[in-house]
């Protein structure tokens, strides 16, 4: 029961970092361009100076809103940047992130044209002549560049101005017995309009709630159980806190800035709490199909521990060693050129007499250049198996290195690839090693990977933070395990693609979460069962959950989320921020199935420890799907977004006359760093994310997130294989019929040109038949376009993944969020993953459906539904495979039967009699049948002239039906 140190320990000398100043010139600027919001006789001179000597865009407004669902985190980061010159600018968006947090979606709205990311796989890496690894697709992002920063640049045209708006999302982590929620506030220069707002709503009461001063380099105490000297918050923060709902704000003017910091860096607002736990099988929330369970027990004793601590500083091991317990073993190990063990071939037990040896040891410690990582690890490892395989060691006890280090490997085995393989030679999975990397002089991604593959974690301390206290805080937070080997198991075929449900250990002030999918939602309970050791117990908890009232109970705090989001102080922001707010609490709906989505790091993880390359593989497409379903920016994807083109004059360049190639280019602005030997999986499909950001045209317009109800407009309509139906409401009577075309044919299903100017086509994409079908092939539309002519040309192209607006300006907006767009003649408004609705003038309205599969079969397409909604700004003479029908009748007559045969039915159409059969079909995505006459033959006879008539040349073909008239 003993705690063994394999201790490394490494000095290097910090890294100074200057920031050097901007030239300064144009001292005559009027602070109106700065748009505070106190009076321009208020700010002091000082301030005064440093904005009218800015070169660099000016940050007029910085909005950060985030809101905090049962311990997932959604955050929306709202920038507004003035280039006050009349000559372009660049402008650079940079914004710190959590290491833990997905970014799930970017924006940019520059020269009132916007323009949207898409997360996309990452592409297979290729050999350049001089042997390295390149990406095909290339970005501003270093390979080494920190997780942390997303970054990115864009021109900005001259008295014009940008906004930039992303969001991320975090699960957080429970350390120390506290959740902390970090924001970065640092925006390099003062800021007119500085606004924080966090909200926090819990199933469970929220206790323990504290903000802190703001954090920056060394008065950061990162997890450490010291106690600041200052403890208030920061100035101007308001908390409101209830039972199960806190709010907190933070709004600095530009003066209360300078006087905290005058180069912008105004460091990190951490928010701590945790939430009120039931005892034993902890809390499980279910919503929408899915669960999510947090386990974190507070009543068990503790468990003996047997590893290897380090520390980096002398007096931090010397307090490590002050907190080891009676029955704990424990050794340390220093390496550098050569290896030092303190007590060779054994660990030994906590008395005061090795306490005290121990410390002399650590006292004589010199550092003599050099690191052999692989050396340690061996040594260390070798000692810990020594221990476990003789009769000292308990059956329960639970076994860890931590392992520090502020260098690469430089002595002995120096290449990363073998250094883990030795590793996990060398562990067997007996034990855990926890690693820490210290300064900028380390490789973080060969730590993180030891760690991983061997269950264990890493964390970083920068080199000007106080690194006593932050190794402190970590051996706080492993030093007291309670519980090892953990199963948890729910009932079976009651539920799939659970996430991990097996943990080595846990540790005392931490948290267990498990998500999954409900395969059955009537179930009335989940059976939990959790098994676990506790010393040299077994512990077997176990209960029943009522799904139906745990659903009830996390739809209540899901809607005091949104509640909370929408109310609450006005802070003095423009119309998008507070549209943020909106966005953001409509989104909770979602969260217990985006924090399983979230735990896609389950999937990462295992990709390291795989044994074989298709098990490799298999882990690595899983991660990769579930990053595109939910629009995660991770190891494996790429984030890319098309960058606005400003002219020499400093003006925007005109947007393109000719509709654009499906094959656009966009610019990779952001990735994070893969391992070498990663290679890109296909791509099986895309699934909308639920994460909704409402966007007006109009900088400051937002409009309202629409709900997702059936849709209730007319059941005319092109949608499937495609299936055509047509409603003709005064004769009560609905007719269908199907065409069979070929992939790349374009249809005509709409066209009104000469009247009031609309016009749609669709184009077709094929698929194999499913097993059993007497088709060879299947064709669905792949894409849809609506040209509109009147007052002037302006078009819509939809995708299953996008929609192109050309109005005003042009927009490329995605199907994953909520968007809504007024582009004057022509308006689209997206609800996520589900519809796209475009409205021509206000009197013509067409309702695009979204078919995305998640896994698809070889037979399946993502493909779109076309849905007429109101044709009464259409004319009489509108044609097309619809249109032609808006304005007709149709009469149903029967045929005399021949011979023992029964009475053929026929319906009457334009003078024609077609022969027709009842059918059924099922429309607007399933959620309704109609009963419906069969025409057969691609609807010979129903239709004008021959199918082929309504083959069109190319996407934005408005020719004129080629008779002229809506007759035969």
């Amino acid at each position: 029961m003993l705690p063994l140190l394999t201790f490394l320990i490494i000095c290097s000398s910090p890294t100074v970092l200057g920031q050097q100043e901007e030239s300064l010139f144009e001292d005559d600027v009027d602070l109106a361009d700065f748009d505070l919001d106190i009076a321009p006789r208020r700010v002091p001179r000082q301030v005064k100076t440093i904005l009218t000597k800015e070169t660099k865009p000016h940050i007029q407004e910085l909005s950060i809103k985030t809101t905090i669902i049962s311990r997932y985190a959604f955050t929306a980061v709202y920038c507004a940047m003035l280039n006050r010159h009349s000559a372009a600018a660049e402008g650079v968006f940079s914004f710190q992130i959590p290491a833990g947090a997905y970014v799930s979606n970017f924006t940019m709205i520059i020269g009132g044209r916007v323009y949207q990311s898409e997360v996309r796989p990452k592409q297979k890496k290729v050999k350049q002549e001089n042997g390295k690894a390149r990406n095909k697709e290339t970005g501003e992002a270093s390979p080494e560049q920190e997780l942390e920063v997303f970054r990115i640049s864009a021109s900005i045209p001259g008295r014009n101005r940008a906004v930039f708006l992303l969001t991320y999302e975090e699960l957080l982590q429970r350390r120390l017995g506290r959740y902390e929620h970090v924001t970065s506030l640092r925006p390099l220069q003062l800021v007119s309009r500085l606004s924080l707002d966090v909200t926090i709503v819990d199933h469970s009461p929220i206790t323990h709630l504290q903000v802190l001063p703001l954090r920056n380099g060394r008065s950061t105490n990162s997890g450490s159980s010291k106690t600041q000297v200052k403890k208030d918050p920061p100035v101007t923060s308001v908390i409101k806190q209830e039972k199960n709902v806190c709010k907190i704000t933070f709004g600095p003017n530009i003066v209360q800035q300078a006087k905290i910091t005058t180069n912008g860096l105004l460091g990190d607002f951490v928010i701590r709490y945790d939430v009120q736990r039931e005892m034993g099988i902890g809390d499980i929330q279910v919503l929408n199909g899915h669960f999510v369970h947090y386990f974190a027990p507070k009543t068990c004793r503790r468990a003996s521990m047997v590893g290897t601590k380090i520390r980096q500083t002398k007096d931090a091991l010397f307090t490590i060693l002050k907190d080891l317990r009676p029955g704990d073993h424990f050794n340390f190990i220093s390496f550098s050129n050569k290896i030092k063990v303190w007590q060779p071939n054994r660990l030994v037990p906590v008395t005061p007499l090795n306490i005290r040896d121990a410390k002399k040891f650590i006292y004589m410690m010199v550092p003599t250049g050099g690191t052999n990582i692989d050396g340690g690890i061996q040594t260390g490892s070798d000692l810990l198996r020594e221990y476990l395989s003789s009769p000292d060691a308990g059956p329960n006890s639970v076994s860890l290195i931590i392992f520090m280090t502020d260098g690469r490997p430089t002595v002995g085995e120096i290449k990363s690839t073998a250094i883990l393989a030795n590793t996990r030679s060398a562990v067997q999975e007996k034990f855990c090693i926890f690693t820490i990397g210290m300064g900028n002089d380390v490789d973080y991604r060969l730590l993180d990977r030891m760690a991983l593959e061997n269950c264990g974690m890493m964390r970083r301390i920068p080199e000007d933070a106080d690194a006593s206290a932050m190794l402190k805080g970590f051996y706080d937070e492993i030093g007291t395990p309670l519980l090892s080997d953990i199963r948890i198991n729910y009932t079976e075929d009651s539920v799939q693609y659970v996430t991990q449900h097996l943990f080595t250990n846990y540790f005392n002030g931490s948290e267990i979460v498990i998500a999954g999918k409900l395969t059955n939602d009537s179930v009335e309970s989940l059976h939990v069962q959790v098994t676990a050791s506790n010393n040299d117990k077994n512990i077997i908890l176990e209960t029943d959950i009522p799904l139906r009232k745990r659903q009830i109970e996390t739809e209540k705090h899901v809607n005091a989320a949104r509640v909370a989001m929408a109310s609450g102080p006005k802070t003095p922001a423009s119309g998008v921020t507070h549209g943020l707010g909106i966005a953001l609490g409509s989104i909770a709906e979602d969260f217990v199935e985006r924090v399983w989505g979230f735990l896609i790091k389950d999937g990462l993880r295992s990709r390291l420890r795989s044994q074989t390359s298709k098990e490799r593989e298999d882990h690595i497409k899983q991660a990769t799907n579930l990053s595109l379903t939910y629009n995660f920016l991770t190891p494996l994807t790429n984030m890319v977004v098309e960058k606005p083109e400003v002219l020499a004059d400093g003006t925007m360049a005109p947007t393109p006359t000719s509709p654009p190639s499906s094959g656009d280019a966009v610019s990779t602005v952001n990735e994070l760093p893969s391992d070498a030997e990663d290679e890109e999986p296909q791509r099986d499909n895309k699934k909308p994310s639920s994460q909704n950001l409402s966007l007006g045209n109009k900088i400051g317009k937002v409009e309202r997130r629409p709900d997702k109800k059936s849709i209730t407009v007319s059941k005319t309509s092109a949608d499937g294989d495609p299936h055509f139906v047509v409603e003709f409401p005064m004769s009560k009577l609905t007719v269908c019929f199907n065409i069979n075309g070929e992939p790349g044919h374009i249809l005509r299903l709409v066209s009104d040109h000469k009247n009031s100017g609309v016009t749609v086509n669709g184009k077709l994409i094929g698929a194999p038949a499913p097993p059993g079908s007497h088709k060879k092939q299947r064709t669905y539309f792949s894409t849809i376009t609506i040209v509109v002519d009147l007052p002037k040309r302006a078009y819509i192209e939809v995708t299953p993944k996008k929609v192109i607006l050309d109005g005003r300006d042009r927009m490329v907006l995605p199907c994953h969020s909520t968007v809504s767009v007024d582009s004057g003649v022509l308006s689209v408004s997206i609800v996520g993953k589900s519809n796209v609705t475009v409205t021509v003038g206000g009197n013509v309205m067409f309702v695009i459906l979204l078919h995305q599969y998640k896994n698809p079969a070889s037979y399946q397409r993502d493909h779109l539904g076309f849905y007429i909604g109101n044709s009464k700004g259409l004319s009489h003479q509108c044609h097309g495979l619809l249109g032609q029908f808006l304005y007709e009748e149709v009469g149903l007559a029967e045929l005399p039967a021949e011979a023992d045969s029964e009475p053929s039915p026929v319906l009457k159409v334009k003078e024609r009699s077609v022969p027709v059969v009842k059918k059924n079909r099922r429309i607007f995505s399933g959620t309704q049948n109609v009963d419906c006459w069969f025409a057969r033959n691609n609807a010979a006879k129903l239709i004008d002239g021959q199918y082929e008539d309504y083959l069109m040349s190319h996407m934005f073909d408005t020719g004129d039906w080629p008779h002229g008239t809506n007759t035969a």
